[in-house]
């Protein structure tokens, strides 16, 4: 215990009675500060000290890792469902076989079109047929394009992928009966070669089409409109420039679906479950290039 004096006094008046009241009393205070338990802090000074205890740093730090990990979390993106080998393998074999049957049926319905020469001869005289089909084949693909639920519940998405196939097909029917049936078997030749060679490329190559929905869109609505200037506007080499811009703008979808469905190192892919809209679009585009390569073909000769 130190003892300071801050103002003289004079021991021989009695001063120094007073310094020593003045040391019991601080010595007092000080026992009963011991005195009092540790164990339970003021409230008060605990508010007044700004410094955090021991235990609470360590839980303010517990929770600040927690919140780190929760953003690095949120910010990584989803793993690519096709890097399991297996699963890949079972989407494209879907894929492929959904496509197999499409092909097959459409084939065997143009077929019927143009080598039966009866019903040739009625579609000739009944253009209103053709017309009849347009609504129902419509309806059917917006239900396909649009109704993910649907695109993906057994056996709906089967049958609904089958009536689409059959509509398509008889649309494809009347549309083979302004032509000869050589120029029918040339289109088929030719769209299965361009077809054929136009997978392998999108399979071996390093380019990502997947990046290029939005610009193909744009080509996309311009041959919409050209189509509708042919319409209005005969001309032989307008409808020449037509075919052969439709020719081009559908192999690039054709490409950019394909690496849609097979994913892998492209930016953008489908979903696993999603193997009948993957079908859908590969068909479509097919069916488009054999529909433009057959108008090359009807205009050479």
């Amino acid at each position: 215990m130190d003892l300071e004096i801050s103002e003289p006094g004079d021991f021989s008046s009695g001063d120094h009675l007073y310094l020593v009241q003045k040391a019991a009393d601080r010595v007092n205070v000080e026992s009963q500060a011991d005195q009092l338990p540790k164990s339970s802090p003021d409230p008060k000074k605990h508010t007044e000290n700004p410094e955090p205890m021991a235990g609470e740093r360590s839980k303010d730090y517990v929770v600040q890792i927690s919140e780190d990990s929760t953003t690095e979390d949120s910010s990584t993106p989803p793993p690519n469902p096709f890097s399991d080998k297996s699963i890949r393998r079972a989407f494209l074999r879907k894929v492929f076989l959904l496509l197999t049957g499409q092909l097959l049926i459409t084939g065997a319905i143009i077929s019927v079109f143009i080598f039966w020469q009866a019903l040739r001869v009625w579609i000739l005289l009944h253009p209103w047929f053709n017309y009849a089909l347009l609504p129902a084949f419509f309806v059917v693909l917006l239900i396909l394009a649009c109704c993910g639920e649907l695109r993906r519940q057994v056996p709906i998405n089967y049958i609904l992928l089958a009536l689409f196939t059959i509509l398509q097909g008889l649309l494809l029917g009347t549309v083979s009966v302004f032509y000869n049936a050589e120029e029918v078997l040339w289109a088929v030749g030719a769209t299965a070669l361009v077809t054929l060679a136009l997978t392998l490329f999108a399979l071996q190559t390093k380019w990502d089409f997947t990046l290029c929905s939005g610009v193909l869109f744009v080509f996309l609505f311009i041959l919409l409109i050209f189509g509708i200037l042919i319409i209005v506007i005969r001309s032989y080499w307008l409808h020449l420039i037509y075919a052969g811009l439709g020719t081009v703008v559908f192999s690039f979808y054709l490409v950019m679906d394909v690496q849609l469905m097979v994913g892998g190192h492209h930016h953008s892919y489908l979903n696993p479950e999603e193997y009948v809209f993957a079908a859908l679009n590969i068909y479509l585009d097919i069916i488009n290039l054999f529909l433009f390569i057959l108008q090359l073909i009807g205009l050479a000769r």
